[in-house]
């Protein structure tokens, strides 16, 4: 397991990154280099084939890479057990992917008792993380995931990627499938749990305006190339077309919901 011994270094580094598929037909990552600072919430944003989520899953060697070179805190993940890397790094998918078999605590429980911690620890870190997601412990610890709705099986699945006490916590577009309330709710909620435990999040998402909203920074991916990076006003200068057709989603968006209102206010 990764100590995160040099807090000075980028968090993450992707260094000239490639990734191919169907015997190399296929280019998912092309040479993609792109530094993650301790403490920051990256978004990743592209549509489908970009390969922003092949980028996401070979940072805890889900995916093994190509060529180049992708370190944590200055540590070349290539010398690190993946075993250990995975449990080093919390991961919050899409559907939450909660073992079904496993009630709300033992989910939460998985990767303490696979470090082997002991039981009244691993308990206390249940409670600790169900109150931090703002799920009832006397109400929802023992039930099963089927008894959840979508928002709160998602919680559950924040607060197992937090079990472990993780310095970096991946995403792979973890609001998506969620009601609008829901998603607005989650989302924040995140957002201050990223403040207030100082992690480095990365989340891929598919929706501008989310990145915008949450993000310290964010980077847009297309083809598997790194377009551009870096805060609004930084995308805003970029000269990609593509980078432009995303930022004037969201401004379509609020200029129809204004014309609308402002249609059924008269």
């Amino acid at each position: 397991m990764l100590a995160f011994p040099n807090m000075t270094t980028a968090a993450i580094a992707f260094d000239r990154v490639t990734k191919s598929f169907d015997g190399g037909r296929v280019r998912a990552v092309d040479d993609v280099s792109l530094d993650i600072q301790p403490g920051e919430f990256l978004a990743i944003v592209g549509g489908s084939g970009s390969g922003k989520t092949t980028l996401l899953r070979m940072t805890n060697r889900l995916i093994e890479p190509d060529g180049g070179t992708i370190s944590i805190h200055g540590e070349d993940i290539r010398t690190t057990d993946p075993i250990g890397l995975r449990r080093s790094i919390g991961y919050v998918f899409q559907s939450a992917a909660l073992f079904p078999h496993m009630s709300v605590g033992r989910n939460i429980g998985v990767t303490p008792r696979l470090l082997d911690q002991p039981s009244g620890q691993i308990d206390a870190r249940i409670d600790e993380l169900m109150d931090l997601v703002q799920l009832d412990r006397a109400q929802y610890r023992n039930r099963m995931p089927h008894e959840l709705s979508g928002g709160q099986r998602q919680r559950v699945g924040v607060a197992r990627a937090l079990a472990a006490n993780p310095k970096i916590v991946l995403m792979d577009e973890p609001f998506g499938a969620l009601d609008p309330l829901t998603r607005d709710a989650l989302t924040e909620d995140y957002k201050t749990l990223h403040q207030k435990l100082g992690l480095t999040t990365v989340m891929i998402t598919h929706d501008m305006a989310e990145a915008l909203l949450l993000a310290d920074r964010v980077a847009v991916m297309h083809g598997g190339k790194l377009l551009a990076q870096g805060t609004a006003a930084d995308l805003e200068k970029a000269d990609d077309s593509y980078v432009q057709d995303l930022l004037r989603t969201p401004r379509r968006q609020v200029e129809r919901l204004q014309s609308l209102l402002s249609g059924a206010a008269r």
